[in-house]
């Protein structure tokens, strides 16, 4: 059965990592003129604002803790599964590409029951739980890395490295160049912790500040996203250095302040790293040391064996050592000038388009007899 205009099921998280390549995707997707509809929980909520598509929220849940735990999160993925199943059932769309994260999987697993094409899509550098407990049904696992730890056998020739999706604001910044600090000029520090901002660049970062010498601390013009409930103790540590900074929980603008950045400092996660390396940024990355299987870490290692990034794992991550690093980056621009070209040449713009390839191509090939 073949349609004028096939539809296009995206199935996501509901975290920033997992949604933002969605959108991205979506966005490529509607430019081609096909439909989409965006699946993910609750949490993704206010992600789907950014994109005109149909958004359907499913129950979804992580894996509790104990026979009460589990049985309760069993009875919710249950339940999403139901709802996935009669979304599916009367849009039924062409393929379903799945971004990870657990509420992909009720959705994923809706799909296969109804024949229906699976496409994956790995931001990190190792495959993640949800798209590993898929794998074995997808005709396609797009990765965001070039090596992807955790894929096995057969399924290595479904393999195809796209990269990760950015926001188009990110890819418009492609164009400006790198400009490295001057030797009495401002240095722009930009520190970004991920979704949920990161408590330890709180504590950490105005210290390290505090311990650099006064001619350089005053040429520092910084911007720290913090967690809101340590805005207060960032603020009086900052206040402490001598420093005023410009913090908040969130901001609206960071491809602007990306690009304005002569040094970010960050974690590691998928989308950072895509959005760091589109914009071709010089960065300092600590990985977030609690994920499951050390993804970040993975992400990271990629990045700096390139060349593109500086490595600091979060337990050696103290003011001194962070002050010594800034120190010496800033007495050397051309480091930064060489990290940030680094950068650059490893981002994949095009990925957006390239996950729509593979998309169309499964589109094109049809479903299995019988499917």
């Amino acid at each position: 059965m073949s349609h004028a205009s096939p539809c296009i099921a995206l199935a996501s998280g509901g975290s920033g990592g997992h949604v933002f390549p969605a959108e991205a995707l979506a966005r490529e997707l509607l430019g081609r003129g096909l439909k989409v509809v965006l699946i993910t929980d609750q949490r993704g909520a206010r992600f789907g604002e950014d994109v005109p598509v149909p958004v359907a929220r499913i129950r979804a849940s992580k894996m509790g803790q104990g026979l009460i735990g589990k049985a309760r999160s069993f009875l919710e993925m249950g339940i999403g599964f139901l709802q996935a199943f009669r979304v599916l059932k009367k849009l039924r769309p062409s393929v379903v590409i799945g971004f990870g994260g657990y509420p992909s999987i009720p959705t994923l697993y809706a799909a296969a029951q109804l024949g229906i094409p699976i496409i994956l899509h790995e931001q990190n550098a190792v495959l993640g739980r949800a798209n590993r407990a898929m794998a074995d049904k997808a005709r396609v696992i797009a990765t965001g890395f070039p090596h992807v730890v955790g894929v096995a056998g057969a399924l290595k020739s479904r393999l195809v490295h796209t990269g990760n999706p950015v926001r188009a604001a990110f890819i418009a910044l492609r164009g400006t160049p790198y400009l490295a600090p001057t030797p009495e000029g401002p240095i722009r520090l930009l520190v970004l912790g991920g979704s949920q901002g990161a408590r330890v660049f709180s504590s950490v970062v105005p210290q390290a500040l505090a311990l650099l010498p006064d001619p350089v601390r005053r040429r520092i013009v910084i911007a720290q996203q913090c967690r809101k409930e340590t805005l207060d103790e960032a603020r009086a540590a900052f206040a402490a250095a001598g420093m005023e900074a410009e913090l908040a929980s969130f901001f609206t603008d960071v491809p602007e302040r990306m690009g304005a950045a002569h040094l970010v400092i960050g974690r590691a996660g998928a989308s950072t790293l895509a959005e760091l390396t589109t914009v071709g940024r010089p960065s300092i990355l600590v990985p977030f040391p609690h994920g499951h299987a050390g993804e970040q870490t993975a992400n990271a290692e990629s990045l700096a064996e390139a060349g593109g990034a500086w490595l600091i794992p979060e337990q050696a991550f103290t003011p001194d050592s962070l002050a010594v690093r800034l120190e010496s980056l800033i007495a050397m621009p051309d480091a930064l000038s060489q990290t940030a070209a680094a950068a650059r040449a490893w981002g994949k713009i095009s990925a957006a388009d390239a996950l729509a390839d593979v998309v169309a191509q499964v589109v094109q090939e049809g479903r299995p007899a019988g499917g």
